[in-house]
């Protein structure tokens, strides 16, 4: 696991300050709805960066703990979070999350499934999830197609990274879920688009886990791009990307 976690290494400031966020509004009717989500849960946040998916069940009164492989990471979710009790942050991954068994009401994960052997993985989560448990997956990323500006970055990003493959290696893996979510089995997709300023364009570019940092001399190429993009597609001194939710919950099979 060494190597996927420091993939992030260096990347936590950009991260925080440029991933777009998730929407609370429209991420906790649904659990609610699909799970009967209360506060009284207790949720692990599996992967869970500098805690962007843990503020959604923080701002539904929820006790998360924040498991988290990179230091770094950790660091940043802490100091962001500091002083709120209802948070842990726990040095663990998906597969081994040192979690107690069966003290898990939900399991949540943000950007970070694709990173996890799928496998070893559920085999945890069915060790630290109550009888009746749920998992959710919610990713929001950029459409590699959607528009002019989507397929120009994509085209950027192919030549000067793995992030055509890393895509479809998280597809393969997102594509598993319902086999192992077998109750009550929830998805749903969401178009939506973020505006982005230039330096915001090239600050999300910094914080995805497969585009070169300094000193890899792609970088300079990469943000030189950015620019050349941004030039052509901006309106009003914003670039509009097309992003896509995708909401997965369910619950694993009964044990026998």
């Amino acid at each position: 696991m060494n190597e996927v976690t420091e993939r992030f290494t260096g990347r936590s400031a950009d991260y925080q300050q440029y991933r777009e966020r998730y929407d609370t509004g429209l991420l906790l009717p649904r659990f609610r709805a699909w799970c009967g989500l209360t506060p009284q849960w207790t949720i692990a946040d599996i992967g869970a960066g500098t805690g962007m998916l843990a503020d959604v069940f923080l701002a539904n009164g929820n006790r998360v703990l924040a498991v988290e492989p990179n230091a770094e990471m950790r660091a940043a979710c802490a100091m962001l979070h500091g002083g709120d009790q209802r948070l842990q942050v726990v040095a663990g991954t998906a597969e081994a999350s040192t979690l107690r068994e069966q003290s898990i009401d939900l399991i949540s994960m943000g950007r970070s499934f694709h990173w996890f052997d799928v496998d070893r993985a559920m085999e945890e989560f069915r060790r630290i999830l109550s009888p009746n448990g749920w998992i959710v997956s919610v990713t929001l990323s950029r459409d590699q197609a959607g528009s002019e500006a989507n397929v120009a970055v994509h085209e950027m990003l192919s030549s000067l990274s793995e992030g055509p493959t890393v895509h479809q290696m998280a597809l393969a893996k997102y594509a598993r879920l319902q086999q192992f979510l077998v109750r009550d089995y929830h998805c749903e997709e969401i178009t939506c688009s973020m505006k982005l300023t230039e330096a915001e364009l090239i600050g999300i570019l910094r914080s995805f886990s497969h585009t070169p940092l300094p000193p890899d001399p792609r970088f300079s190429d990469m943000q030189r791009g950015a620019r050349e993009i941004f030039a052509h597609h901006a309106l009003g001194g914003r670039i509009t990307l097309q992003t896509r939710y995708r909401i997965n919950a369910g619950r694993l099979a009964c044990k026998t």
